[in-house]
């Protein structure tokens, strides 16, 4: 399993590459697969698409029991809303025995906080919007406990083409417990080609576009923006 972080590739870690490099197989989602060809070359690669994460990993742990050394790659970190878990759950389900090591990445909320500033300076919360794995009700329960702990909140995969209520929901939650004027850094393909961040308040983050290559960050009461960068307290006496 290997994390290969926002997807530029100056951003891969030195043990990222030394185990692309040393894999017969790579094994991952397309889009992904093309943030790193140039590390895949002459390798066998086999791509699919979105919705297909069981069938990657079957075939990982088959090819992995056939005596190859396969990489399945995540964007971000492997174990965060990653490939690490599934490839783990088929292994045991299968009785698999096989050596698996989990390569570590540059998760998406640290690249998106590291191109605000330091919005995570203090206790945080992430949480995917995505109701395909988890039910609506769980997560509704999950941002509503969020905002009344004064939790920063980090928001995974927002909106998409079929999911479009959901942000609009969650942000009238956030609403019920937040002012208005709360800072919401709003990044978009970070640290890849197509960057963008938009530095706004909960109360006109809708005006914005997002999409689920969005990451959102909603700032906590002590969150405040000085020269367009987005910051939490600590608690340092200044």
């Amino acid at each position: 399993m290997v994390g290969i972080g926002p997807g530029n590739l100056e951003h891969l870690s030195v043990k990222a590459v030394e185990v692309l490099k040393g894999s017969d197989c790579i094994i991952g989602y397309k889009t992904y697969i093309n943030l790193i060809k140039e590390l895949v070359e002459g390798k066998e690669v086999i791509m699919s698409g979105m919705r297909a994460e069981v069938e990657r990993a079957t075939l990982a742990i088959e090819k992995a029991e056939s005596g190859n050394v396969v990489s399945v790659i995540s964007s971000g970190d492997p174990g965060v809303y990653g490939m690490a878990g599934l490839i783990l759950e088929v292994a045991k389900s299968g009785k698999q025995k096989i050596p698996i090591e989990i390569v570590p990445g540059i998760p998406s909320e640290n690249a998106a906080a590291a191109l605000l500033g330091a919005p995570l300076m203090h206790d945080h919360v992430t949480i995917s919007l995505s109701d395909l794995l988890t039910s609506w009700d769980v997560i509704e329960k999950r941002i509503e406990l969020a905002a009344e702990g004064d939790f920063v909140v980090v928001l995974y995969n927002p909106k998409s083409s079929e999911r479009k209520w959901q942000i609009e929901k969650t942000i009238k939650i956030l609403l019920s417990k937040k002012p208005s004027g709360t800072p919401v850094g709003i990044v978009k393909s970070a640290m890849r080609e197509g960057e963008s961040l938009v530095i706004t308040t909960l109360g006109e983050v809708l005006e914005h576009s997002i999409d689920m290559t969005t990451i959102l960050i909603v700032g906590n009461s002590t969150t405040f923006v000085y020269d367009n960068y987005m910051i939490t307290q600590r608690g340092y006496k200044v």
